[in-house]
């Protein structure tokens, strides 16, 4: 359940183009932006420890108590996740939980669905059952169907695991 690129060369291309953007800009918003993105994108090459690195720059730009923050929290427990430091992916988990019951309620699936992975990597299967119909509960109210179907294959995946 990891995401994986098939074309690493594009993904070179956009992180230097990503690396050029970050040059030519001293906004915070966007400087946020584009850590977040770099961050990211080094996950899914994976190179977490690069990950970790622009992620926690981006963490440190964006808004307190915003969406922004809440995504970038997100993306650091994955990046965690994919450096196998699967506590540390969890406490990011947990506090983008804390965070969307707080004040921004928008990511509360995704970082369920987040967590309810890195629950299963660890074995963890009741934890994780109980992640993904706590982010298949919000998603319901979302009304968006290929973020139901989403949840519902990891679901029936875990259930196959068990």
């Amino acid at each position: 359940m990891r995401e994986k690129i098939d074309e690493m060369e594009l993904l070179d291309e956009v992180i230097a183009q990503v690396r050029r953007e970050l040059l030519k800009t001293e906004n915070p918003d966007h400087l946020c932006f584009l850590y977040g993105t770099l961050g990211n994108l080094y996950r899914l090459k994976n190179e977490p420890q690069q990950a970790i690195k622009c992620l926690e720059k981006a963490l440190t730009l964006a808004d307190a108590d915003s969406s922004r923050e809440i995504v970038m929290l997100i993306r650091l427990g994955e990046a965690y996740k994919y450096k196998h430091e699967h506590q540390k992916a969890l406490e990011q988990f947990d506090l983008a939980i804390l965070k969307g019951f707080e004040y921004e309620p928008q990511y509360l699936d995704f970082a369920y669905q987040h967590k309810g992975k890195c629950l299963m990597e660890l074995g963890l299967y009741q934890e994780a059952m109980e992640a993904f119909q706590n982010a298949h509960a919000v998603r319901k109210g979302k009304k968006d169907e290929r973020l139901l179907k989403s949840t519902e294959k990891a679901i029936e995946f875990l259930e196959r695991l068990t």
